[in-house]
């Protein structure tokens, strides 16, 4: 196998876990860092975090979630009846995602010095639209030229991306009220939306709630939907200010391209290459697995599998479990919201 040069365009948990993986197979990894954020809560479930461990060799004991959080259950009321489903073992961890990406930046530059290194990146990720001309001959690859490039950001394109629906998500954190238990994830619905109350071991609470399309002002909207919801009594007050951000699921139409001429191939992770609903707990997980994925498709490529034929295998890995996404989509909605407000979201997830 001849060593492989991969430009990992960003630093999300996908993006890192790709670039770990492939520096431990012994390619060089050149990393092109996003500006860090704030901090960005995350509840990541035992599974996933199993799974974190799993790719990055550590114990929970001393991983990079060891000053999470912990949760210890779940208590979700999905239907009309009130006394279903009764608070359900569920251990989980609240991680902030930023200082979570931080922590597996440097593990990854301390264990793999000479594999890895950081550039600028003036330009942003290609674009895979932007193809070389046919006829332009192979150009024998420049082992100091990335001849891929990894990344959960691609360039934005009007229609790359299928979308099912326009539901939103809102999120802003409140103080718990007084005397609240702080290790249980609370899940509620109302006529027309969801809502997840999660504790950040602060004496604050992150809410969620998810609505059938964009509202004009999250606070204002995410308060009223509180009013009406038996969360109300857990928090000292409604959060001041929110955010509304597309959560739809979503697939990129082309998440995987293959180098061709002086083009490196282009392979999109995590949320830039399929986007889970968020009702199913498993974005974090789905985003690690398209990290492994990737790797194994750079991987195979430099052992002589034609790379064509792996970014074929990469989007239907991928397109598969975005149907199978949708139809639990559609099997789960339907029974919380038989409404007209969401029958635009229901017909989305079933024409999947």
């Amino acid at each position: 196998m001849r060593p492989t040069t991969v430009a990992i365009a960003g630093s999300g948990l996908a993006e890192l876990t790709c670039a770990w993986l492939l520096a431990a197979r012994g390619h060089r990894v050149r990393l092109r860092p996003r500006p860090a954020g704030g901090p960005r809560p995350l509840l990541l479930g035992d599974d996933t975090l199993a799974l974190l461990h799993a790719l990055w060799g550590t114990e929970a004991a001393d991983g990079p979630a060891a000053d999470s959080h912990r949760l210890t259950h779940r208590h979700a009321r999905w239907t009309q009846d009130r006394d279903a489903d009764p608070p359900l073992p569920q251990p989980a961890a609240v991680v902030d995602g930023a200082r979570l990406a931080r922590r597996l930046l440097a593990r990854l530059a301390d264990r793999y010095p000479d594999a890895v290194s950081e550039e600028p990146d003036p330009a942003g990720p290609p674009d895979p639209q932007a193809r070389p001309d046919a006829r332009v001959p192979p150009v024998p690859p420049d082992p100091t030229v990335p001849q891929w490039t990894v990344t959960a950001t691609p360039p934005g394109r009007a229609g790359a991306y299928r979308t099912a629906g326009r539901r939103h998500l809102l999120a802003g954190e409140a103080p718990c009220a007084a005397g609240q238990d702080d290790t249980t994830a609370r899940l509620e619905r109302t006529d027309d939306a969801w809502l997840h109350l999660t504790p950040l071991g602060d004496g604050n609470a992150l809410l969620q709630a998810m609505v059938p399309g964009p509202v004009g002002h999250p606070a204002r909207h995410l308060g009223r939907l509180l009013a009406h919801s038996p969360l109300a009594a857990r928090l000292a007050q409604a959060p001041a200010t929110a955010v509304a951000l597309p959560a739809a699921p979503r697939l990129h139409r082309a998440p995987a391209t293959p180098p061709a001429g002086r083009t490196p191939g282009l392979l999109l992770v995590g949320a830039g290459a399929i986007r889970y609903d968020p009702l199913s707990g498993t974005g974090t997980a789905q985003a690690l697995r398209t990290a492994v994925l990737a790797a194994a498709v750079i991987d195979s490529a430099a052992a002589g599998t034609p790379a064509d034929r792996l970014c074929a295998h990469y989007t239907a890995r991928l397109r598969t479990a975005f149907r199978d996404h949708l139809a639990t989509c559609a099997r789960l909605y339907p029974q919380a919201f038989p409404t007209p407000a969401w029958q635009h979201e229901l017909d989305a997830c079933r024409s999947g």
